[in-house]
């Protein structure tokens, strides 16, 4: 058995399943993971970090087909929409409309007992929820009890001050302590996570509704991005729909069209 050491500092055996796992996420085809599969473990050795194999499965994607690593990379895309959280609530709101909710970011909302900057108010069905997005830009870092904690304080403050919310949510980039989701399931608060709920976590709405955050295109540099960033640009569609803007950071037409093909294929 080879133990490979996680971000968090811990160590765990090495899961062939949960990096399968992790690929087939990525829509990358059975043969391709097969290889990818026999290259890594061909390289594996005691003490190896998760970060380290996660590089050398990108760099084995990017070989074989550069949209199916820019899909693999896609956790990393969302860290580099740090460091301040404020893009990845924009980026969940923009979520939650695709799902059909009508989106409000950072309202600042009257309690009974003090004001709150509530991160996102959502409506649908006649119901309306308060989300608190928790973001992290580092690998390894969990979002523990106390977020639902506190996102269930200022709801019931809301509440007690009259036409309140409705839901209370609590959404992550990374992934919740299991007393943060035992919590939250017993107080009757949604918890969306890097990979919770099962078939239904913020990876799986990214990949349903194909929003992929411009900090997953390989077509990019860094200050690129972030140029986009600023300029309230979050999502590959928003280059299509307005090819300009791709110019407007400098780039001639053969590279504009690369990168829209990256997006295309997304």
């Amino acid at each position: 058995m080879t133990f490979v050491i996680k971000a968090s500092g811990e160590t765990e055996p090495f899961s062939e399943e949960k990096l399968r796992r992790s690929l087939e996420r990525a829509s990358v085809s059975g043969e391709v993971i097969d290889r990818v599969m026999w290259r890594i473990k061909e390289g594996l050795r005691d003490g190896m970090r998760t970060a380290d194999i996660y590089r050398l499965a990108f760099a084995l994607l990017k070989k074989e087909k550069k949209i199916v690593a820019t899909r693999y990379a896609l956790k990393k895309a969302i860290m580099a929409l740090g460091p301040e959280g404020h893009h990845f609530e924009r980026y969940a709101g923009e979520l939650l409309r695709a799902e059909g909710y009508a989106v409000d970011v950072a309202k600042v909302l009257r309690g009974a007992c003090v004001s709150h900057e509530v991160d996102l108010i959502a409506r649908k069905d006649g119901r309306t929820i308060m989300a608190e997005c928790k973001f992290h830009n580092h690998p390894g870092v969990k979002s523990d009890v106390k977020v639902p904690l506190y996102t269930k304080a200022r709801f019931d403050d809301l509440k007690k001050a009259g036409g309140g919310p409705d839901e209370a949510w609590v959404i992550t980039n990374t992934v919740f302590t299991g007393d943060a989701i035992r919590y939250a399931e017993c107080v009757g608060m949604k918890a969306v996570g890097w990979n919770y709920p099962p078939d239904n976590s913020l990876q799986d709405i990214i990949r349903r509704r194909r929003l992929y955050p411009v900090t997953c295109l390989t077509g990019l540099y860094q200050m690129e991005k972030r140029l986009l960033l600023d300029k309230g640009v979050l999502l590959c569609a928003e280059l299509l729909r307005d090819k300009e803007t791709l110019f407007s950071l400098g780039m001639g037409e053969a590279r504009a069209a690369r990168v829209a093909a990256e997006i295309s294929q997304l």
